[in-house]
């Protein structure tokens, strides 16, 4: 046990050590609303396009569908980071070149009752607000300006649920999940003539919420394959916040009136998928998912957070896995090694111009590297896509971001055996 919990312990301080260093800017999309929406069900769905709620395997936890939690024989733990270049790219041909590092999650599995009652624990992000935007002009008398909007924070999420095995081929589950963060947006303006001072005007939302998930599993085994048909809930949220204005000169900030107290209403999202295994060697997974964010308000201020400005939300993707050896211990590594290959097309939840859908088109990949310990694996993952468009004055990102996940796998709890 102890190599494992050193493992961890080195990885969550490279994950940290990265997301500090990372600069705290990203998409420009990621100022609208709550922020972009990210979610992570696994290394090894992340290489799939996502593809996760009917994906059930032996070799990793599955946090999109609580009902595959029930199979579990190993005490799993996973932690991952994530990098990211982007390139963003006006109508004009003006772009900029963005890099930032970010936490994946963090998950931990538990058999209480192996093969049959599994519990599930994760910290991961929900959202995520990173961006930075600069204007310049002039005003009377040839005064230069610049002003500055800068956004940071984002949402959590951390989970705890139940998967049950009702019988040999269906399993239900449910969690309950918390949705907490702060998100920060100021405007910073300076003046090319000394004698005009610096100004910061801050807003700051401070909120929390319970949004419970359900799912269900149903698994058909044949001589060389398995299928499993899997469907997920995660039902409508309120979140309840405090938002405050500030402003100030320099870094000396005074808060405008009172803090504002109010309600953002999530809407539900409910996800379908299923998978196929062939010979423990092919797996293909696909999903889709739909949140209906025209149902969503809000009674605090977002930036394009409007009835006319929301949209309803569908995300396809699926993917495809190799093993040449899974099952053989004696083969050689890159045998043993899982090659993933996937795609998902998403459109934005919210688009700053009106009756304007914002695209987000990815093509996914990566490796499943064996370990010395068995159980173990190594997850590295690639990311490859564009968001947005260069038309009605907005902005096309080209990103690329690759991780890597330490998916750790161990027998707990169990007697030794003297002879």
């Amino acid at each position: 046990m102890n190599r494992y919990s050193l493992l961890i312990i080195l990885l969550l301080i490279v994950t940290h050590t990265a997301r500090g260093q990372g600069r705290d800017d990203g998409s420009l999309y990621s100022r609208y609303g709550i922020g972009e929406l990210t979610s992570f069900a696994s290394s090894q769905a992340q290489a799939l396009g996502g593809a996760s709620t009917g994906l059930s395997s032996d070799g990793y936890m599955n946090f999109s569908n609580p009902a595959t939690w029930s199979r579990q024989t190993l005490v799993r733990l996973a932690v991952g980071a994530q990098f990211d270049r982007l390139q963003a790219r006006d109508a004009v041909g003006r772009s900029e070149q963005l890099l930032r590092g970010n936490f994946n999650a963090l998950q931990v599995g538990i058999p209480l009752l192996p093969g049959k009652l599994g519990l599930g624990l994760s910290y991961e992000p929900y959202s995520r607000s990173h961006f930075k935007v600069t204007a310049t002009g002039t005003l009377e008398q040839d005064l230069l300006y610049e002003i500055n909007h800068e956004g940071s924070g984002g949402i959590h999420r951390a989970r705890i649920g139940l998967g049950f095995q009702l019988n040999s081929w269906a399993s239900v589950g449910a969690s309950a999940d918390i949705l907490f963060g702060i998100i920060e947006e100021g405007r910073r303006t300076t003046f090319s003539n000394t004698d005009f001072l610096e100004t910061n005007l801050t807003t700051t939302t401070r909120m929390a919420g319970l949004a419970p998930s359900a799912g269900i599993a149903l698994s058909f085994d044949g001589t060389n394959y398995k299928i499993v048909v899997g469907a997920g809930a995660t039902v409508a949220a309120t979140l309840h916040g405090t938002q405050t204005h500030t402003l100030g000169q320099n870094l000396d900030l005074d808060t405008l009136g009172t803090s504002m107290d109010g309600n953002i209403k999530l809407p539900y999202r409910i996800s379908g998928g299923m998978s196929f295994r062939y010979q423990n060697r092919w797996l293909f997974s696909a999903e889709v998912e739909h949140e209906p964010w025209s149902t969503a308000s809000s009674t605090l201020l977002f930036p394009a957070f409007e009835p006319d400005k929301l949209r309803d939300r569908f995300r396809y993707s699926a993917g495809i896995e190799l093993i040449p050896e899974a099952t053989s211990i004696q083969a050689g590594y890159l045998s043993r090694t899982a090659y993933r290959l996937g795609f998902y097309r998403d459109n934005l939840y919210v688009s700053p111009v009106e009756n304007q859908e914002i695209f987000v088109t990815a093509m996914t990949g990566g490796l499943g590297l064996p370990t010395l310990f068995s159980g173990t694996r190594l997850d590295l993952s690639f990311e490859i896509g564009t968001r947005g468009t260069t038309s009605a004055n907005l902005i096309r990102d080209r990103f690329i971001g690759v991780s890597a996940t330490l998916n750790v796998g161990e027998r707990w709890f169990i007697k030794r055996k003297l002879g």
